[in-house]
């Protein structure tokens, strides 16, 4: 979730401000990477989620701290190099993509009608950032009853503590663990995404 160019490459705006040191640290794209081929190898759906707003910022939130520099600095326009996945981590052909103009990828998108119509019951999450989208779909993928497995060394945010925090935070609604765990080989999972 949210692996896009404005937040995880070098030449991201939202990059610069500590998430592509956490990410590059912590190999986020290396594992996610992983998690994808994995996943994909066991047959297990694959949806992105990317967030953004409509050039002009129609659906941008006036009151919202997170997104207040997104249209004042041109950020996170969707349709552009700034909210595509990034390219290590491209979908294939008909793996579904789902644009969000919150923090939920639940909140005004049809995620969970992608995800009923594939029959996905579990939610392996990936993404930056842990305090923000991560938990957001852990808390909200936990009230739809759905099965919430966090994959913690494929997720980031800009430090350390606020990872930490927003992971004990997390472990109230969500399983943590980790990509091989959740997928690695002799697992079999039919049932996530």
């Amino acid at each position: 979730m949210d692996l896009i160019n404005e937040i995880v490459h070098p030449d991201g705006k939202y990059a610069q401000e500590g998430y592509l040191e956490q990410v590059e640290r912590r190999q986020v794209l290396e594992r996610a990477a992983e998690a994808i081929a994995l996943a994909r190898a066991g047959g297990v759906p694959v949806v992105y989620v990317v967030v953004g707003f409509s050039p002009g910022y129609p659906e941008w939130p006036a009151t919202s701290p997170v997104f207040r520099e997104a249209r004042e600095d041109g950020r996170i326009v969707l349709g552009t190099w700034a909210t595509e996945v990034h390219a290590s981590l491209a979908p294939a052909p008909g793996e579904p993509v789902v644009a969000k103009h919150r923090l939920s990828p639940f909140h005004g998108t049809e995620l969970d009608r992608v995800l009923r119509a594939r029959n996905v019951n579990t939610l392996l999450l990936t993404g930056v950032t842990t305090d923000l989208v991560v938990l957001s779909t852990a808390r909200e993928g936990h009230d739809r009853d759905y099965g919430v497995e966090v994959l913690e060394d494929a997720t980031a945010t800009a430090d350390d503590a606020l990872h930490a925090a927003a992971l004990t935070v997390l472990a109230r609604t969500a399983t943590i663990t980790t990509v091989r765990d959740a997928l690695g080989a002799g697992r079999e999972r039919e049932d996530a995404a």
